[in-house]
């Protein structure tokens, strides 16, 4: 069952011929098909169930073509304190290859920060590509340090954005649910 910190919200976005909402646990099996195809050098699976599936503090949004679903992003709640919950990663974002670079991934990203930002967030982090996602605002993160030591090369993929001018979270490394604590997900 997928646990919100809040209620779930029932409004669903409309874009072009999409809907984007959060998703439920009868999506997860279309969630599950997706990641191969979004992910095909990376086996994501394992992480995405166990945090979809195990009431992990989690907003999961999906985009949907009818019944398809045609793009998922998930943010798992965490921090950098055992009991700060004011933090979230983002990851992953997963966009059916034939449907990538029109604007589905950018939806679900700019949907699922409002949210983030009605619970009270403060700060979202993301391990991707830096051209990507500053255009979201994120910027290379040097206080708050990835669950495992990411490689040097990949040091400006490390970002994160302060929502709604909220304080950033403390300085230390970010602490997440078990099934982000595999070093292989942090590094080539």
């Amino acid at each position: 069952m997928i646990r919100h910190l809040t209620e779930p919200e029932t409004e669903q976005i409309l874009t072009s011929n999409w809907v984007i909402r959060e998703t439920a646990s009868d999506d997860i099996a279309q969630i599950l098909a997706l990641c191969p195809q979004a992910f095909p050098d990376e086996e994501l699976r394992p992480v995405v169930s166990a945090l979809l599936e195990n009431e992990s503090e989690v907003l999961s949004l999906a985009a949907f073509d009818g019944g398809a679903l045609i793009a998922h992003v998930l943010f798992t709640i965490c921090g950098t304190k055992e009991n700060d919950r004011t933090g979230a990663l983002l990851a992953p974002l997963g966009v059916m290859p034939s449907l990538q670079k029109q604007g589905l991934g950018t939806s679900l990203v700019h949907a699922g920060l409002e949210r983030l930002e009605k619970m009270g967030i403060k700060q979202v982090f993301v391990l991707g590509d830096p051209a990507y996602y500053q255009r979201f605002g994120f910027s290379p993160e040097r206080q708050v340090l990835a669950p495992y030591p990411i490689p040097e090369e990949w040091a400006d993929a490390w970002k994160s954005m302060t929502l709604a001018g909220r304080t950033p979270l403390d300085a230390g490394r970010l602490l997440l649910p078990e099934p982000w604590m595999e070093p292989a997900l942090w590094g080539p």
